[in-house]
């Protein structure tokens, strides 16, 4: 099974466009803080030179986690709802 949990310094991507902070799907930031015992993160959205730009909170449904290794045929997809 796909372990969706977000944890500290996961890598994540949004999922909705959030026009009021200038940030649009698919921007990736860091979970560098977990809020609400685990229903929300704040993220951290730095430019190439490692410059943050943005820090906010998100819901655990604007974000996804994103996976850097393959993975192993036949796992299944955890589902996180909120």
């Amino acid at each position: 099974m796909i372990n969706n949990t977000v944890k500290l310094l996961d890598v994540v991507a949004l999922v909705v466009d959030l026009p009021q902070y200038n940030l649009w799907r698919g921007q990736v930031g860091t979970v560098v803080e977990t809020l609400a015992e685990g229903a929300a993160f704040e993220v951290e959205f730095s430019d190439r030179n490692g410059r943050t730009y943005e820090s906010l909170g998100l819901r655990l449904e604007q974000i996804m986690v994103l996976h850097f290794e393959p993975v192993p045929p036949g796992a299944k997809a955890e589902m996180i709802t909120a």
